[in-house]
């Protein structure tokens, strides 16, 4: 299936690992031009680096912390002068979860990076996307959006949807799609460093860790980041117009709820 990416231009943000890092991999290979944003400026520039010589396409690293209004704006500023436009906006940048729960006493610096960063990167590209008449906008939240964790983790996720839903509305009628994507636990580079948080937390073994992980999900295992990433790049295609507004979630299936 082509889906139709070729020659677009998009911006990842937490886009030098993990999930966002294989969304702007999945993006490039489709061929896209990326800009990176991410806050470590070496690693931004070398994953840059390492998915230009993969896809041959142009990937640019904009190192910025989305946690600030005028990181945010100067961010912007340049991937336009580099890329020229930016049609479509992945949101990827937040604070992992690596096995420990997220504390009520981090909800504002959650709310500020995941949430407002989230909001600032759609605002900062909108407007170009309203004169090309076109775009995608789409934000990784999370599963704990439907089911309680922690205080935090559950409102910065919930949040991110009622966010995607209001963009989404008010942006549809200039072509811009918007959609919010709620992985579960996925395998990253991260997931043995999780995965034994988890098990010394518990006190239990690290296989034992994942198999009460895997044991509430319907495929039986956890969802790849590549995999994620799939879904994603659908989204970012035309191809996706008739979902706006909407959850993905690619978890690789929770047993027992129907969600409608």
């Amino acid at each position: 299936m082509d889906l139709e990416l070729t020659g677009r231009r998009a911006v990842v943000t937490g886009g030098s690992r993990g999930i966002g890092k294989a969304i702007a991999r999945a993006l490039a290979a489709e061929g896209c031009d990326v800009g990176l944003v991410a806050r470590d400026a070496v690693v931004t520039e070398a994953t840059a680096v390492e998915l230009a010589d993969e896809s041959g396409r142009r990937v640019v690293a904009l190192p910025a912390d989305t946690g600030a209004d005028a990181a945010v704006k100067a961010m912007a500023a340049r991937a336009l002068a580099v890329l020229g436009r930016v049609e479509i906006l992945v949101n990827a940048a937040a604070t992992p979860n690596i096995g420990a729960p997220l504390r009520e006493a981090d909800l504002e610096r959650e709310v500020n990076v995941k949430v407002r960063g989230y909001l600032r990167c759609a605002r900062a590209f909108a407007p170009g996307m309203v004169e090309l008449g076109w775009g995608r906008i789409i934000n990784i939240s999370g599963l704990a959006a439907r089911h309680a964790s922690t205080v935090v983790g559950s409102v910065r996720n919930a949040a991110v949807a009622a966010m995607t839903k209001n963009l989404a509305d008010e942006l549809g009628p200039s072509g811009i799609n918007v959609t919010v994507v709620h992985p579960g636990m996925t395998r990253t580079e991260r997931t043995p460093e999780t995965l034994a948080a988890m098990a010394a937390a518990r006190g239990v073994s690290v296989s034992d860790a994942e198999a009460a992980l895997t044991a509430g999900i319907a495929i039986g295992r956890l969802v790849t980041a590549e995999e994620v990433a799939a879904v994603v790049t659908f989204l970012a295609s035309p191809l996706s117009v008739a979902i706006t507004g909407d959850a993905i979630a690619t978890g690789g299936g929770a047993r027992g709820p129907i969600y409608y």
